[in-house]
């Protein structure tokens, strides 16, 4: 039915040919009406394919030449003249047909890439301790089609939360399915507990890989990673190549973190430098892509002053200053918008507990006891024996394995998340022990008694955390 219906319409230019022959046999040579007629089979053909139009065309030249000559009683100049006309009609019938189809080669390329992209980005963001958050993302308005700008929030253990904000280089959905790429390898590296330094050396890796796949120019990408802690109140931020976050403290004061020149993605010159600092409560914290900025048309230190005036002094809901953001810096369409709020939360220190132990078997029992004492005074009881197994497995083995002091941190936030810390870098691994075995199976009953777990490595050693989620 649908090429039957295709046909058809293919066929009315040639239907409306037809007709105009017959007009034009029938129209008094000394009537100029025939300049009129001829025009309507070659707007019809414009409709369509530019093939259509041009066969098309030169059948209507055909049709003049053959009906027009021998009944022309003007003269020859009178004559050539409108043949003339005739040709200029088609020529202009093709070439409108032809920035017609490609109107709608642009506006299809410009759909795929901005359904790849929305599916690609976030939506929303879980509720956390750590941070607030409220974004916005509006897609450029140019011919060249979207860019690859992402955003994201990752929850990592201990309660803490890692912001991040990038910009692939180019623009269509070849720069759009990369991004997701890069996302996904963003989101893969912090699962892992690595670093930002790390992690974005992992992701320039990653880069430099899909450059070699490329056969044309080289793929480069600009990345902000941050990772901040409710605990501590502790920020640990990089870049690759990406301009710094804007940060309001509570007061109104505005700071720029100064970070290391690092490269963008794709150089490979890791590794890349972190800058830490504290942060209060209530800091707001903005990323943002160069989009947003217009940094193709005016300095960079122009337009951040200009940001960081606006989202001064950084109190209220964070969707209206996202809003009033986009409403005093709309950017200039040529690149996608892309924009990040975060405020700082404290987790409150009545959920934190700490303890330290030698690294005796004989203090074993003293930290079950300390754990179980904690649960009872938060009314978590029914979680008791889990964490008790947890807590003898995790110990004996930190103290088996590693020397000087064993740290045990309790938290409880939407989940309950227990902490064995040593000062070992070995790496703990999850096997399956054989029957006859008589070790091998501590891991194994963590990962069946809690939701979550993993290790996260310090320069110091490294901290083995499990998780089980908290009911509402």
């Amino acid at each position: 039915m649908t090429a039957r219906h295709g046909m058809l319409n293919r066929a009315w230019p040639v239907i409306l040919l037809v007709a105009t022959g017959v007009s034009l046999g029938l129209i008094s040579p000394g009537v100029h009406y025939d300049m009129l007629v001829i025009a309507a089979p070659l707007l019809a053909a414009a409709l369509y394919d530019v093939r259509t139009t041009a066969v098309t065309g030169v059948l209507t030249v055909v049709v003049f030449v053959v009906l027009r000559l021998p009944l022309e009683e003007d003269g020859n100049i009178t004559w050539v003249f409108k043949l003339v006309l005739v040709v200029v009609v088609c020529v202009l019938s093709v070439l409108l047909s032809h920035v017609r189809l490609r109107e709608e080669e642009l506006r299809r390329v410009r759909g795929t890439a901005l359904l790849l992209q929305r599916s690609l980005l976030p939506r929303h963001f879980p509720d956390n301790s750590a941070v607030g958050v409220e974004h916005r993302y509006v897609p450029a308005e140019s011919a060249a089609g979207l860019g690859g700008d992402w955003f994201d929030v990752i929850p990592l253990s201990g309660a803490r939360v890692a912001l991040v904000m990038g910009d692939v280089v180019g623009h269509g959905p070849e720069a759009a399915a990369t991004m997701g790429r890069l996302r996904t390898a963003v989101h893969t590296l912090a699962d892992l507990d690595l670093d930002p330094d790390e992690v974005l050396a992992g992701v320039d890796d990653l880069v430099q890989r899909m450059s070699h796949d490329r056969e044309q120019a080289e793929l480069v990408a600009s990345c902000l990673y941050l990772v901040y802690d409710p605990v501590s109140r502790r920020c640990d931020l990089t870049s690759a190549g990406h301009a710094p976050p804007i940060i309001v403290l509570p007061g109104g004061q505005v700071s720029v973190p100064e970070l290391s020149a690092n490269p963008p993605l794709g150089f490979g010159d890791a590794p890349f430098d972190v800058t830490s600092l504290d942060l209060p409560e209530g800091s707001l914290i903005t990323l943002y892509t160069d989009g947003l900025l217009g940094l193709r048309h005016r300095e960079a230190d122009e337009a951040m002053r200009e940001l960081a005036a606006v989202i001064s002094p950084g109190g209220g809901p964070l969707q209206e200053i996202c809003d009033r953001v986009l409403h005093s810096l709309p950017g200039t369409g040529e690149d996608d918008i892309a924009l990040l709020l975060a405020r700082t939360r404290v987790l409150d220190p009545r959920n934190v507990r700490s303890w330290e132990f030698a690294a005796a078997l004989e203090e074993v029992p003293a930290a079950r006891e300390a754990v179980t004492g904690q649960l009872t005074a938060w009314g978590l009881d029914e979680h008791g024996f889990a964490l008790e197994m947890v807590v003898c497995e995790l110990v004996a083995n930190a103290v088996q394995h590693a020397s000087g002091p064993v740290g045990v941190r309790l938290i409880r936030d939407t989940s309950l998340i227990c902490e064995v810390s040593d000062t070992s870098h070995t790496a703990p691994h999850l096997v399956r022990a054989d029957p006859m075995d008589e070790g091998g199976r501590g891991l194994y009953l963590v990962a069946q008694l809690m939701d979550r777990w993993g290790t996260r490595y310090t320069r110091s050693g490294k901290t083995i955390w499990a998780a089980t989620y908290l009911g509402s």
